[in-house]
């Protein structure tokens, strides 16, 4: 089995969690996850299953779409509500004000990971150094927010969506938010909306699969319905189709000189999918310029 699952993590699962049951569900080894979600979390965790694992590594460092809820005037130790309280202050900023600060958070920026993170330093997690009462220094992180709107304010409570690059802690910047802002702030609630292309609306809950694969689904679908597949994830490269006589070669992660495709473009340094003239897909391919030929970097099947 090979291809790709849209899961929809609920909360109180880990991202582990949702990989050791799917293995018990689909009775398969070999799966991975494309990037954690805190426990109380929630949302779209696409999970690789076989020889789609190979691609976790593209996934995870796609941009990111959350939902997330901002408590203002709560400041934890976890940036969470789910964390020991450590200051609580009146929120008195105005709307206006809030608003301007808030997209004051849009651009490129430094981030500082939360101690409460699965991040190691010298080889320990954070996480294990906090519980232990531990906390220290973290480089700050190049992350990139896209954009943030302020999808409605009912204080304490503010609902925002956020675009980010990969890397970027929700948490930490709720926290910084409600910092600036002069009365604290934690995040209250969180929701992965997008990622990688894959959306809430066509995930699939861990109890929806297994109904799936029990056979038992009230809508009827089966597995192939919402196992996608590999190359459903690798869009962002261009296609390329190759000739007949250069399948074996193809199949057998070999060169690929451009003359032997069957695709009509100027090929430039980068990577490439690669098919077979029955258009399956065998893997990711650099082209090298100099030599006018692809060069196989991972091989799918």
């Amino acid at each position: 089995m090979d291809g790709i699952i849209n899961v929809y993590k609920e909360a109180g699962f880990t991202s582990f969690d949702v990989v050791a049951k799917l293995r018990g569900i689909l009775k398969q080894r070999k799966i991975g996850h494309t990037g954690t979600l805190d426990p109380d979390a929630e949302g779209v965790l696409p999970i690789c299953i076989g020889k789609a694992t190979k691609v976790c590594e593209y996934l995870t460092k796609k941009d990111k779409v959350y939902q997330a809820v901002l408590h203002l005037g709560v400041t934890t130790d976890t940036q969470d509500i789910s964390g020991r309280i450590l200051e609580e202050a009146c929120d008195e900023i105005s709307d206006e004000a809030l608003l301007e600060i808030i997209q004051s958070f849009t651009g490129r920026q430094k981030q500082i990971p939360p101690m409460y993170s699965a991040l190691k330093v010298n080889g320990k997690k954070l996480c294990d150094l906090a519980r232990k009462g531990i906390e220290v220094e973290r480089k700050a992180r190049d992350i990139e927010i896209f954009s943030i709107e302020a999808l409605s304010v009912d204080r304490p409570f503010v609902t925002m969506k956020i675009h980010c690059s990969k890397g970027t802690y929700i948490r930490a910047l709720c926290h910084d938010i409600g910092r600036k802002a002069g009365c604290g702030g934690c995040m209250e609630k969180l929701i992965r909306t997008e990622t990688a292309g894959f959306s809430v609306g066509n995930a699939y809950r861990l109890h929806e699969i297994e109904s799936i694969v029990k056979g038992t689904d009230e809508k009827g679908r089966q597995l192939s319905d919402i196992l996608l597949p590999v190359d459903r994830v690798l869009t962002d490269y261009k296609k390329v189709t190759v000739q007949k006589d250069a399948e074996k070669a193809l199949w057998n992660g070999g060169r690929i000189p451009a003359s032997k495709t069957m695709t009509h473009m100027d090929f430039t340094s980068g990577f490439y999918r690669l098919y077979d003239t029955e258009d399956r897909f065998a893997g990711l391919f650099s082209y090298e310029e100099k030599r006018k030929e692809f060069k196989p970097e991972k091989m799918f099947f």
